[in-house]
Protein backbone atom coordinates (compact mmCIF):
# COMPACT_ATOMS: atom_id res chain seq x y z
CA UNK A 1 0.00 0.00 0.00
CA UNK A 2 1.15 3.65 -0.82
CA UNK A 3 -0.85 6.18 0.78
CA UNK A 4 1.47 9.04 0.74
CA UNK A 5 -0.56 10.15 -1.81
CA UNK A 6 -3.53 11.08 0.54
CA UNK A 7 -2.39 14.73 1.54
CA UNK A 8 -4.24 17.25 1.94
CA UNK A 9 -2.35 19.65 2.96
CA UNK A 10 -0.48 20.52 6.10
CA UNK A 11 -2.81 20.70 9.20
CA UNK A 12 -5.26 17.95 8.63
CA UNK A 13 -4.21 15.64 10.62
CA UNK A 14 -3.32 14.83 14.14
CA UNK A 15 -2.43 12.69 17.19
CA UNK A 16 -4.66 9.25 17.62
CA UNK A 17 -6.39 8.89 20.48
CA UNK A 18 -6.98 5.97 21.95
CA UNK A 19 -10.01 4.89 23.92
CA UNK A 20 -11.45 2.21 23.31
CA UNK A 21 -14.38 0.51 25.01
CA UNK A 22 -14.51 -2.77 25.95
CA UNK A 23 -14.80 -4.90 22.71
CA UNK A 24 -17.72 -7.44 21.81
CA UNK A 25 -17.64 -10.79 21.95
CA UNK A 26 -17.15 -10.95 17.98
CA UNK A 27 -14.79 -8.87 18.13
CA UNK A 28 -12.84 -10.68 20.20
CA UNK A 29 -13.35 -13.46 17.54
CA UNK A 30 -12.37 -10.96 14.82
CA UNK A 31 -9.12 -10.21 16.65
CA UNK A 32 -8.19 -14.16 16.83
CA UNK A 33 -8.60 -13.73 13.10
CA UNK A 34 -6.88 -10.32 13.02
CA UNK A 35 -3.61 -11.89 15.27
CA UNK A 36 -3.29 -15.29 13.27
CA UNK A 37 -3.09 -12.88 10.11
CA UNK A 38 -0.74 -10.77 11.67
CA UNK A 39 1.56 -13.48 13.29
CA UNK A 40 2.12 -15.03 9.99
CA UNK A 41 4.99 -13.82 8.92
CA UNK A 42 4.34 -13.33 4.95
CA UNK A 43 7.74 -10.78 4.54
CA UNK A 44 9.52 -11.73 1.12
CA UNK A 45 12.21 -12.64 2.35
CA UNK A 46 11.59 -15.11 5.65
CA UNK A 47 7.62 -15.45 5.24
CA UNK A 48 5.48 -17.39 3.48
CA UNK A 49 1.52 -15.62 2.04
CA UNK A 50 0.85 -19.25 1.28
CA UNK A 51 0.91 -20.32 4.85
CA UNK A 52 -1.45 -17.24 5.82
CA UNK A 53 -3.86 -18.27 2.40
CA UNK A 54 -4.44 -21.52 3.74
CA UNK A 55 -5.20 -20.38 7.06
CA UNK A 56 -7.84 -18.27 5.98
CA UNK A 57 -8.87 -20.42 4.10
CA UNK A 58 -9.54 -22.98 6.72
CA UNK A 59 -11.30 -20.24 8.56
CA UNK A 60 -13.54 -20.22 5.84
CA UNK A 61 -14.08 -24.18 5.16
CA UNK A 62 -15.06 -24.01 9.09
CA UNK A 63 -17.77 -21.24 8.49
CA UNK A 64 -19.26 -23.80 5.84
CA UNK A 65 -17.66 -22.83 2.72
CA UNK A 66 -17.33 -26.00 0.11
CA UNK A 67 -13.97 -27.17 -1.23
CA UNK A 68 -15.36 -25.75 -4.82
CA UNK A 69 -15.84 -22.34 -3.77
CA UNK A 70 -12.10 -21.82 -1.84
CA UNK A 71 -9.36 -21.39 -4.70
CA UNK A 72 -5.48 -21.57 -3.31
CA UNK A 73 -3.34 -20.48 -6.07
CA UNK A 74 0.24 -19.99 -6.27
CA UNK A 75 3.25 -20.38 -8.85
CA UNK A 76 5.65 -23.11 -8.58
CA UNK A 77 8.86 -20.58 -9.15
CA UNK A 78 7.90 -18.45 -5.96
CA UNK A 79 5.50 -21.51 -3.67
CA UNK A 80 5.58 -19.09 -0.69
CA UNK A 81 3.81 -16.28 -2.59
CA UNK A 82 0.29 -18.20 -3.41
CA UNK A 83 -2.78 -16.77 -2.35
CA UNK A 84 -6.61 -16.93 -2.04
CA UNK A 85 -9.99 -16.58 -3.56
CA UNK A 86 -13.21 -17.69 -2.06
CA UNK A 87 -17.02 -16.93 -3.67
CA UNK A 88 -20.43 -16.91 -2.35
CA UNK A 89 -22.56 -17.39 -4.73
CA UNK A 90 -25.25 -14.60 -5.80
CA UNK A 91 -28.97 -15.21 -6.67
CA UNK A 92 -28.50 -12.74 -9.88
CA UNK A 93 -26.91 -14.89 -12.73
CA UNK A 94 -26.81 -11.52 -15.15
CA UNK A 95 -24.17 -9.66 -12.34
CA UNK A 96 -20.75 -10.48 -12.39
CA UNK A 97 -20.35 -10.21 -8.70
CA UNK A 98 -18.29 -7.37 -6.18
CA UNK A 99 -14.39 -8.52 -5.83
CA UNK A 100 -12.85 -7.19 -2.32
CA UNK A 101 -8.86 -7.55 -2.83
CA UNK A 102 -6.45 -7.56 0.08
CA UNK A 103 -3.01 -8.25 -0.26
CA UNK A 104 -1.23 -10.22 2.46
CA UNK A 105 2.21 -10.19 1.91
CA UNK A 106 4.14 -7.06 4.14
CA UNK A 107 7.10 -4.76 4.18
CA UNK A 108 10.51 -6.51 5.46
CA UNK A 109 10.79 -5.96 9.07
CA UNK A 110 13.68 -6.75 11.52
CA UNK A 111 13.12 -7.43 14.97
CA UNK A 112 16.08 -5.40 16.28
CA UNK A 113 15.02 -2.42 15.14
CA UNK A 114 11.83 -2.19 16.61
CA UNK A 115 10.35 -2.02 20.03
CA UNK A 116 8.06 -4.53 20.26
CA UNK A 117 8.18 -8.32 18.31
CA UNK A 118 7.08 -7.24 14.72
CA UNK A 119 5.27 -10.34 14.13
CA UNK A 120 3.31 -10.82 17.23
CA UNK A 121 0.24 -8.72 18.06
CA UNK A 122 0.71 -6.60 20.76
CA UNK A 123 -2.44 -4.42 21.83
CA UNK A 124 -0.87 -1.48 23.75
CA UNK A 125 -2.57 1.96 24.80
CA UNK A 126 -5.42 1.65 22.47
CA UNK A 127 -2.84 0.02 19.67
CA UNK A 128 -2.25 -3.03 17.75
CA UNK A 129 1.27 -3.05 17.01
CA UNK A 130 2.69 -5.65 14.37
CA UNK A 131 3.87 -5.58 10.85
CA UNK A 132 0.52 -5.31 8.39
CA UNK A 133 -2.04 -4.12 11.09
CA UNK A 134 -2.47 -0.95 8.85
CA UNK A 135 -0.98 -2.14 5.43
CA UNK A 136 -2.53 -4.20 4.34
CA UNK A 137 -4.00 -7.27 6.62
CA UNK A 138 -6.31 -5.09 8.13
CA UNK A 139 -8.31 -5.03 4.96
CA UNK A 140 -7.32 -8.94 4.71
CA UNK A 141 -8.97 -9.76 7.91
CA UNK A 142 -11.70 -7.82 7.63
CA UNK A 143 -12.85 -9.32 4.22
CA UNK A 144 -11.71 -13.36 5.28
CA UNK A 145 -14.16 -12.02 8.59
CA UNK A 146 -16.90 -10.55 6.57
CA UNK A 147 -17.56 -13.59 3.81
CA UNK A 148 -17.39 -16.01 7.32
CA UNK A 149 -19.60 -13.89 9.31
CA UNK A 150 -22.24 -14.06 6.16
CA UNK A 151 -21.52 -17.61 5.54
CA UNK A 152 -22.66 -18.11 9.05
CA UNK A 153 -25.59 -15.36 8.62
CA UNK A 154 -27.10 -17.83 6.04
CA UNK A 155 -26.78 -14.52 3.91
CA UNK A 156 -28.09 -14.89 0.43
CA UNK A 157 -26.83 -12.03 -1.58
CA UNK A 158 -28.26 -11.43 -4.86
CA UNK A 159 -24.52 -10.42 -6.46
CA UNK A 160 -21.88 -12.80 -5.69
CA UNK A 161 -19.20 -12.02 -3.16
CA UNK A 162 -15.99 -12.48 -4.20
CA UNK A 163 -12.84 -12.20 -2.01
CA UNK A 164 -9.12 -12.13 -3.32
CA UNK A 165 -6.19 -12.25 -0.82
CA UNK A 166 -3.15 -11.92 -2.92
CA UNK A 167 1.18 -11.55 -2.67
CA UNK A 168 3.31 -9.18 -4.19
CA UNK A 169 2.21 -5.58 -3.85
CA UNK A 170 4.88 -4.93 -1.76
CA UNK A 171 7.31 -6.12 -4.28
CA UNK A 172 7.28 -2.74 -5.87
CA UNK A 173 7.75 -4.36 -9.79
CA UNK A 174 10.43 -6.34 -8.61
CA UNK A 175 10.35 -9.42 -11.00
CA UNK A 176 8.80 -11.15 -8.23
CA UNK A 177 4.88 -13.26 -8.14
CA UNK A 178 2.19 -10.51 -8.41
CA UNK A 179 -0.72 -12.60 -6.95
CA UNK A 180 -3.23 -9.78 -8.44
CA UNK A 181 -1.48 -9.44 -11.91
CA UNK A 182 -1.14 -13.00 -11.93
CA UNK A 183 -5.14 -13.54 -11.51
CA UNK A 184 -5.91 -10.62 -14.56
CA UNK A 185 -3.45 -13.06 -16.80
CA UNK A 186 -4.62 -16.15 -15.63
CA UNK A 187 -8.01 -16.84 -13.97
CA UNK A 188 -10.05 -13.49 -14.72
CA UNK A 189 -13.42 -15.90 -15.02
CA UNK A 190 -12.52 -15.95 -11.05
CA UNK A 191 -11.80 -13.22 -10.22
CA UNK A 192 -14.01 -11.39 -12.59
CA UNK A 193 -16.39 -9.05 -10.83
CA UNK A 194 -18.46 -5.23 -11.68
CA UNK A 195 -16.04 -3.70 -9.66
CA UNK A 196 -13.50 -3.96 -7.05
CA UNK A 197 -12.95 -2.67 -3.69
CA UNK A 198 -9.17 -2.30 -2.22
CA UNK A 199 -6.96 0.18 -0.07
CA UNK A 200 -5.76 3.35 -1.10
CA UNK A 201 -7.57 5.53 0.70
CA UNK A 202 -8.01 6.21 4.40
CA UNK A 203 -9.90 8.79 6.77
CA UNK A 204 -7.43 11.26 8.11
CA UNK A 205 -7.47 13.31 11.15
CA UNK A 206 -7.22 16.78 12.52
CA UNK A 207 -4.72 18.41 15.42
CA UNK A 208 -7.25 17.24 17.98
CA UNK A 209 -7.25 13.97 16.69
CA UNK A 210 -10.60 13.76 15.49
CA UNK A 211 -11.78 12.69 11.74
CA UNK A 212 -11.47 15.26 9.50
CA UNK A 213 -11.53 14.08 6.04
CA UNK A 214 -12.74 10.73 4.75
CA UNK A 215 -11.41 9.59 0.76
CA UNK A 216 -12.37 7.23 -1.74
CA UNK A 217 -9.52 6.18 -4.14
CA UNK A 218 -10.74 6.67 -7.83
CA UNK A 219 -7.53 5.64 -9.76
CA UNK A 220 -4.07 5.78 -9.10
CA UNK A 221 -0.65 6.63 -10.63
CA UNK A 222 1.90 3.68 -11.73
CA UNK A 223 5.74 3.72 -11.03
CA UNK A 224 8.39 3.69 -13.24
CA UNK A 225 11.99 3.53 -13.02
CA UNK A 226 14.16 5.36 -15.99
CA UNK A 227 18.02 5.31 -16.11
CA UNK A 228 19.68 8.05 -17.56
CA UNK A 229 23.41 6.09 -18.39
CA UNK A 230 26.34 8.32 -20.39
CA UNK A 231 29.41 6.44 -21.98
CA UNK A 232 32.41 8.00 -22.77
CA UNK A 233 36.33 7.11 -23.67
CA UNK A 234 37.70 8.52 -21.11
CA UNK A 235 41.00 9.28 -20.76
CA UNK A 236 43.72 11.48 -18.45
CA UNK A 237 42.20 13.56 -15.57
CA UNK A 238 44.99 16.33 -16.97
CA UNK A 239 43.63 16.70 -19.79
CA UNK A 240 40.19 17.85 -19.75
CA UNK A 241 37.37 17.93 -22.34
CA UNK A 242 34.33 19.43 -22.39
CA UNK A 243 32.65 15.92 -23.49
CA UNK A 244 32.82 14.44 -19.83
CA UNK A 245 30.04 12.23 -19.26
CA UNK A 246 29.18 13.37 -15.78
CA UNK A 247 28.50 17.36 -17.32
CA UNK A 248 26.36 15.23 -20.04
CA UNK A 249 24.41 13.27 -17.05
CA UNK A 250 24.43 17.01 -14.87
CA UNK A 251 22.81 19.08 -17.82
CA UNK A 252 20.46 15.60 -18.14
CA UNK A 253 19.37 15.70 -14.47
CA UNK A 254 18.89 19.61 -14.59
CA UNK A 255 16.71 19.16 -18.06
CA UNK A 256 14.39 16.65 -15.95
CA UNK A 257 14.59 19.30 -12.66
CA UNK A 258 13.44 22.07 -14.63
CA UNK A 259 10.48 19.58 -17.25
CA UNK A 260 7.12 20.07 -15.72
CA UNK A 261 4.38 17.53 -16.94
CA UNK A 262 1.04 19.27 -17.94
CA UNK A 263 -1.88 18.99 -15.70
CA UNK A 264 -4.07 16.27 -16.15
CA UNK A 265 -7.51 15.45 -14.17
CA UNK A 266 -9.65 12.42 -13.82
CA UNK A 267 -12.67 12.61 -12.36
CA UNK A 268 -11.99 11.64 -9.02
CA UNK A 269 -9.36 14.06 -8.77
CA UNK A 270 -11.66 16.71 -9.94
CA UNK A 271 -13.69 16.34 -7.29
CA UNK A 272 -10.53 16.19 -4.79
CA UNK A 273 -9.73 19.54 -5.98
CA UNK A 274 -13.52 20.91 -5.95
CA UNK A 275 -13.97 20.04 -2.59
CA UNK A 276 -10.22 21.22 -1.49
CA UNK A 277 -10.61 24.44 -2.78
CA UNK A 278 -13.95 24.81 -0.88
CA UNK A 279 -11.54 23.60 2.80
CA UNK A 280 -9.12 26.39 1.90
CA UNK A 281 -11.76 29.00 1.10
CA UNK A 282 -13.32 28.06 4.48
CA UNK A 283 -9.77 28.72 6.04
CA UNK A 284 -9.04 32.12 4.41
CA UNK A 285 -6.56 30.55 1.89
CA UNK A 286 -8.55 32.61 -0.76
CA UNK A 287 -5.45 32.80 -3.44
CA UNK A 288 -4.57 29.00 -3.08
CA UNK A 289 -8.84 27.79 -3.33
CA UNK A 290 -9.16 30.66 -6.61
CA UNK A 291 -5.82 28.74 -8.25
CA UNK A 292 -7.51 25.25 -7.68
CA UNK A 293 -10.49 26.64 -9.24
CA UNK A 294 -9.02 28.41 -11.85
CA UNK A 295 -6.91 25.40 -12.89
CA UNK A 296 -9.68 23.14 -12.73
CA UNK A 297 -11.66 25.61 -16.08
CA UNK A 298 -8.25 25.90 -17.08
CA UNK A 299 -5.39 23.27 -16.67
CA UNK A 300 -2.83 25.20 -19.07
CA UNK A 301 -3.29 28.57 -16.58
CA UNK A 302 0.24 28.49 -15.05
CA UNK A 303 -0.06 31.25 -12.92
CA UNK A 304 -2.54 29.20 -11.08
CA UNK A 305 -1.23 25.60 -11.27
CA UNK A 306 2.01 26.53 -9.96
CA UNK A 307 0.80 28.12 -6.87
CA UNK A 308 -1.38 25.27 -6.29
CA UNK A 309 1.96 22.88 -7.04
CA UNK A 310 3.94 25.14 -4.86
CA UNK A 311 1.93 24.93 -1.98
CA UNK A 312 2.01 21.25 -1.30
CA UNK A 313 3.95 18.60 -3.02
CA UNK A 314 1.69 16.13 -2.84
CA UNK A 315 -1.09 18.48 -4.59
CA UNK A 316 1.55 18.44 -7.50
CA UNK A 317 1.61 15.06 -7.26
CA UNK A 318 -1.61 14.50 -7.86
CA UNK A 319 -2.17 17.16 -10.49
CA UNK A 320 0.43 15.60 -13.16
CA UNK A 321 2.90 12.88 -13.66
CA UNK A 322 5.95 13.80 -11.56
CA UNK A 323 9.47 12.30 -12.12
CA UNK A 324 12.45 12.93 -9.55
CA UNK A 325 16.15 12.06 -9.57
CA UNK A 326 16.86 8.89 -6.44
CA UNK A 327 20.06 7.54 -7.53
CA UNK A 328 23.63 8.64 -8.54
CA UNK A 329 26.37 6.73 -10.17
CA UNK A 330 29.17 7.89 -11.95
CA UNK A 331 33.19 7.58 -12.76
CA UNK A 332 35.77 5.24 -12.15
CA UNK A 333 38.97 6.82 -10.72
CA UNK A 334 39.55 10.57 -9.16
CA UNK A 335 42.56 11.19 -12.02
CA UNK A 336 40.49 9.89 -14.80
CA UNK A 337 37.80 11.46 -16.95
CA UNK A 338 34.88 9.17 -16.01
CA UNK A 339 34.04 6.18 -18.59
CA UNK A 340 30.43 6.36 -17.24
CA UNK A 341 27.61 8.15 -15.27
CA UNK A 342 24.67 6.96 -13.99
CA UNK A 343 21.13 8.24 -12.62
CA UNK A 344 17.45 6.72 -11.50
CA UNK A 345 14.80 8.88 -12.37
CA UNK A 346 11.43 7.60 -10.66
CA UNK A 347 8.53 8.49 -12.10
CA UNK A 348 4.53 8.03 -10.83
CA UNK A 349 2.57 8.39 -13.99
CA UNK A 350 -0.70 9.76 -14.52
CA UNK A 351 -3.35 7.03 -15.56
CA UNK A 352 -4.01 5.93 -18.81
CA UNK A 353 -0.27 7.04 -20.22
CA UNK A 354 2.05 4.33 -20.38
CA UNK A 355 6.03 4.02 -19.67
CA UNK A 356 7.14 4.18 -23.36
CA UNK A 357 5.23 7.71 -23.60
CA UNK A 358 6.88 9.26 -20.54
CA UNK A 359 10.22 7.73 -21.66
CA UNK A 360 10.33 9.26 -24.81
CA UNK A 361 8.87 12.90 -23.38
CA UNK A 362 12.45 12.59 -20.94
CA UNK A 363 14.52 12.04 -23.64
CA UNK A 364 12.50 15.04 -25.27
CA UNK A 365 13.19 16.84 -22.36
CA UNK A 366 17.08 16.05 -21.83
CA UNK A 367 17.67 16.29 -26.12
CA UNK A 368 21.19 15.36 -25.69
CA UNK A 369 22.08 12.40 -27.84
CA UNK A 370 24.76 11.36 -25.11
CA UNK A 371 22.07 10.37 -22.88
CA UNK A 372 20.61 7.06 -23.13
CA UNK A 373 17.23 6.99 -21.33
CA UNK A 374 16.08 3.24 -20.67
CA UNK A 375 12.95 2.11 -18.99
CA UNK A 376 13.94 0.08 -15.81
CA UNK A 377 10.38 -1.10 -14.57
CA UNK A 378 9.03 -3.68 -16.83
CA UNK A 379 6.00 -2.01 -18.85
CA UNK A 380 2.45 -3.25 -17.07
CA UNK A 381 -0.93 -3.10 -19.55
CA UNK A 382 -2.37 0.53 -18.43
CA UNK A 383 -5.47 1.52 -17.32
CA UNK A 384 -7.65 4.65 -17.06
CA UNK A 385 -8.79 5.82 -13.47
CA UNK A 386 -12.57 4.35 -12.89
CA UNK A 387 -15.02 6.68 -12.75
CA UNK A 388 -17.02 8.31 -9.90
CA UNK A 389 -19.91 5.41 -10.47
CA UNK A 390 -23.07 6.38 -8.29
CA UNK A 391 -23.58 2.30 -7.42
CA UNK A 392 -20.00 2.48 -5.98
CA UNK A 393 -19.71 5.65 -4.32
CA UNK A 394 -23.00 6.68 -3.36
CA UNK A 395 -23.71 4.22 -0.69
CA UNK A 396 -20.10 4.21 0.32
CA UNK A 397 -20.43 8.16 1.05
CA UNK A 398 -24.14 7.52 2.85
CA UNK A 399 -22.73 4.95 5.52
CA UNK A 400 -19.65 7.56 6.17
CA UNK A 401 -22.18 10.03 6.56
CA UNK A 402 -24.05 7.92 8.95
CA UNK A 403 -20.82 6.75 11.07
CA UNK A 404 -18.67 9.58 10.81
CA UNK A 405 -21.53 12.65 10.75
CA UNK A 406 -20.03 15.93 9.89
CA UNK A 407 -16.78 14.47 8.05
CA UNK A 408 -16.47 15.57 4.45
CA UNK A 409 -15.78 12.66 2.16
CA UNK A 410 -13.40 13.47 -0.78
CA UNK A 411 -12.60 11.37 -3.76
CA UNK A 412 -8.56 10.92 -4.78
CA UNK A 413 -6.71 10.02 -7.36
CA UNK A 414 -3.61 7.81 -5.31
CA UNK A 415 -0.47 8.95 -5.75
CA UNK A 416 1.23 6.00 -5.03
CA UNK A 417 0.09 2.70 -6.42
CA UNK A 418 -1.34 -0.42 -5.13
CA UNK A 419 -2.89 -3.99 -6.33
CA UNK A 420 -5.55 -1.89 -8.20
CA UNK A 421 -3.66 -0.79 -11.23
CA UNK A 422 -3.59 -4.70 -12.66
CA UNK A 423 -7.27 -4.79 -11.94
CA UNK A 424 -7.97 -1.41 -13.70
CA UNK A 425 -5.76 -2.48 -16.66
CA UNK A 426 -8.12 -5.60 -16.66
CA UNK A 427 -11.47 -3.76 -17.15
CA UNK A 428 -12.46 -4.19 -14.08
CA UNK A 429 -13.03 -0.96 -12.12
CA UNK A 430 -11.17 -0.70 -8.39
CA UNK A 431 -12.02 1.75 -5.71
CA UNK A 432 -9.94 2.46 -2.63
CA UNK A 433 -12.80 2.09 0.37
CA UNK A 434 -11.83 2.42 4.03
CA UNK A 435 -13.09 3.18 7.15
CA UNK A 436 -9.58 3.63 9.10
CA UNK A 437 -8.60 6.42 10.10
CA UNK A 438 -4.84 7.51 10.25
CA UNK A 439 -2.33 10.06 12.30
CA UNK A 440 0.08 12.34 10.84
CA UNK A 441 3.05 9.39 10.22
CA UNK A 442 0.48 7.16 8.73
CA UNK A 443 0.23 4.52 11.47
CA UNK A 444 4.27 3.91 10.46
CA UNK A 445 3.07 2.18 6.96
CA UNK A 446 6.51 0.36 5.66
CA UNK A 447 8.38 1.94 8.88
CA UNK A 448 9.10 0.75 12.25
CA UNK A 449 6.39 0.17 15.20
CA UNK A 450 3.26 0.30 12.56
CA UNK A 451 0.19 0.18 14.08
CA UNK A 452 -3.16 0.02 13.86
CA UNK A 453 -5.67 2.04 16.37
CA UNK A 454 -8.10 -0.54 18.30
CA UNK A 455 -10.93 1.45 17.81
CA UNK A 456 -10.48 2.42 14.50
CA UNK A 457 -10.29 -0.63 13.27
CA UNK A 458 -13.23 -1.91 14.74
CA UNK A 459 -15.06 0.50 13.89
CA UNK A 460 -13.72 0.29 10.34
CA UNK A 461 -14.86 -3.64 10.63
CA UNK A 462 -18.64 -2.84 11.03
CA UNK A 463 -18.19 0.09 8.03
CA UNK A 464 -17.11 -2.33 5.83
CA UNK A 465 -18.56 -5.32 6.51
CA UNK A 466 -22.72 -3.18 6.52
CA UNK A 467 -21.16 -1.50 3.26
CA UNK A 468 -20.50 -5.04 1.53
CA UNK A 469 -23.58 -6.11 2.46
CA UNK A 470 -25.37 -3.35 0.77
CA UNK A 471 -23.59 -3.88 -2.53
CA UNK A 472 -24.01 -7.80 -2.31
CA UNK A 473 -27.76 -6.81 -1.79
CA UNK A 474 -27.50 -5.30 -5.66
CA UNK A 475 -29.00 -2.13 -4.19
Amino acid sequence: MKLKGILLGAGLFGALTANAAEPRPDQLEFRALFKELVETNTAASTGSCTLAAERMAARLKAAGYPDSDLTLFSDPQFPKDGGLVAVLHGTDSKAKGVLLLAHIDVVEAKREDWVRDPFTLIEEDGKFYGRGTTDDKTQAAIWTDTMVRLKREGFKPKVTLKMALTCGEEGGGGGRFNGAKWLTEHKRDLIDADFAVNEGAAGLLDENGKPSVITIQAGEKTYRDYRLEVTNPGGHSSRPVKDNAIYHLAHALVAVENHSFPVQFSEGSRAFFTGVAKQQADKGNKDVADAMLAMLKDPTDAKATDLVASKDPSWNGTMRTTCVATLLDGGHATNALPQRAGANINCRIFPGISGEQIRGELAAAINDPAVKVSQVTPEDPVGAAPPLTPKVVDPAKKLMAEMWPGVPVLPILQAGATDGRYLNAAGIPTYGIDGSFLDPELNHIHGLNEYAGVESLYKDRDFLYRLVKIYAEGK
